[in-house]
């Protein structure tokens, strides 16, 4: 079964959040995202239903396994696409938030094909996400 896009950028958020804080609660994703509590809430019960994170008795959220192989994939894929797209000019604005449409709807060989063919052209290193993936 796939997983809804609207998923994959909770769980992006979630390891983002990580790189910058040791624990990461709902409140945190719904100021990062900008999203509303009873969305993010919603979100992370269907999110804990099906496998991809934990919750303990204090409401700080972990990925599993599984959610973080579903996140670091979806990372990678930003923080490559949209490295892309500005080494073929495009501004840094419209690159991070073509970038947040693209990676989600690229097949594996298709990601696969275009980061092989391009990764040894890439000039600069992406320094995080703009477009509302860098750490609050």
């Amino acid at each position: 079964m796939k997983i809804q896009e609207s998923s994959e950028d909770y769980l992006e958020t979630i390891l983002v959040l990580n790189q910058s804080k040791e624990r990461v609660r709902s409140i945190d994703i719904v100021k990062h995202m900008r999203l509303s509590k009873p969305s993010v809430s919603v979100a992370m019960k269907k999110l804990r239903e099906n496998g991809y994170i934990n919750m303990d008795s204090d409401g700080y959220i972990t990925l599993t396994e599984k959610g973080d192989k579903i996140a670091e994939k979806i990372y990678e894929r930003h923080e490559f696409i949209s490295e892309w797209l500005e080494d073929l000019g495009v501004n840094r604005e419209t690159a991070m938030a073509d970038a947040c449409r693209i990676e989600h709807v690229l097949s594996d060989e298709t990601f696969s094909a275009i980061k092989q063919k391009y990764s040894g052209r890439r000039c600069r290193g992406c320094d995080g996400c703009k477009q509302n993936l860098t750490p609050d």
